[in-house]
């Protein structure tokens, strides 16, 4: 994938806040667009309740984040666990209350949200965590609450981050906690990542 930096992981090099905290201080973040992704703008467009509590996990630089505060969202919380990420998104975000920002492991976050905005951060850890990932997501959101956004539907050439996976894995992974209203070919990707993402849309169950 173009522009998507490849880092291989073993044992002795987990993803973990160190592996992540060294990566956003030598500026190696491959997985940063530079701006909200087209598809969950879109989508957020369309959001009528502005004051639904919002998760980002993973958020990086927030674009999507920066979205909402502009369009009058006024309950959103970010968590990443490196350090100097969460240090640029205090500056980011100094003048908007409507953002709380924590520095943390996803995995460990107590909360309770209306919607969870997935972005490149169900690639980032062990494919084998993904059931865990999916059942903590069910566990933070509120009944018949949503989490929408992009997954990989690649497979990548050498070992992670980013994590590859199909529909099939997805499926599999996610229907016993959730309704999946929409997981198909997202037609509004970024160039160097057309036809290779899905949009999904899934409802608490």
């Amino acid at each position: 994938m173009k522009n998507e930096k490849k880092e291989n992981v073993s044992d002795e090099n987990p993803l973990d806040q160190s592996f992540w905290n060294t990566r956003w201080q030598n500026h190696e973040t491959g997985w940063d667009i530079g701006h909200a992704s087209p598809a969950i703008t879109q989508y957020m467009a369309q959001e009528p309740d502005k004051n639904s509590a919002i998760l980002i996990p993973g958020c990086g630089n927030a674009y999507e984040a920066e979205y909402l505060v502009k369009n009058g969202f006024t309950n959103i919380t970010l968590i990443d666990i490196a350090p100097q990420a969460v240090e640029l998104l205090k500056n980011k975000f100094v003048n908007a209350p409507q953002v709380k920002i924590l520095c943390g492991d996803f995995f460990q976050h107590q909360g309770h949200y209306d919607l969870i905005i997935e972005q490149t951060f169900f690639c980032a850890f062990h494919p084998h965590r993904r059931n865990e990932y999916a059942e903590k997501v069910a566990s933070l959101l509120t009944k018949q609450g949503r989490i929408i956004g992009l997954l990989f539907n690649t497979t990548f050439e050498k070992q992670g981050p980013p994590f590859g996976g199909s529909v099939s894995e997805y499926q599999s992974i996610f229907e016993p906690y959730f309704d999946i209203k929409t997981m198909s070919l997202c037609y509004n990707s970024i160039a160097p990542r057309a036809g290779s993402e899905v949009f999904i849309h899934f409802i608490k169950k």
